[in-house]
């Protein structure tokens, strides 16, 4: 009768041990049923250079949500970033959302700022006032070849 708790708990602990892994695999890897209620927001940029599908979207430093795709509206050649953030963010109309670097060389990420209006964004609309990303190579470049020139 002792054997049989013995393996009935070390059953029950190697089952948790696998249930806690799953959880913690669908969590990293953002796996639907455990992610958090999310509303959608698109903007625009002329560069979004380093950004990618599943980069973070941060407000006050702290995530809020993802970038879920990016594509390039053929008449405008703007690139569209299509985002969805945690359903308790509001964000007012005239916020602005900025390509920002992890670091001196990290990943890219989409910056929120918020804005001062009483209007309140919905899913679907679009943030207008936004910061493309700066690219480090055109800067060298550009103090390089017209540093020089007064």
């Amino acid at each position: 009768m002792n054997r049989w708790s013995v393996e009935t708990g070390v059953g029950l602990f190697v089952v948790a041990g696998l249930a806690g892994l799953f959880f913690l695999a669908t969590r990293m890897g953002g796996v639907g049923a455990f992610e958090p209620e999310t509303w959608t927001v698109e903007a625009r940029f002329t560069s979004v250079s380093g950004l990618k599908e599943g980069g973070l979207v941060e407000l006050a430093g702290v995530r809020v949500g993802k970038v879920r795709s990016i594509v390039l509206d053929p008449d405008t050649y703007e690139a569209v970033v299509h985002m969805s953030l945690d359903r308790r963010v509001e964000l007012q109309e005239d916020s602005v959302a900025s390509i920002r670097t992890a670091g001196i060389i990290g990943d890219r990420y989409v910056k929120l700022s918020p804005g001062g209006s009483e209007l309140i964004l919905e899913t679907g609309d679009e943030i207008i006032e936004t910061e493309s990303s700066i690219s480090i190579e055109e800067l060298v470049s550009k103090y390089i070849f017209e540093g020089g020139k007064e």
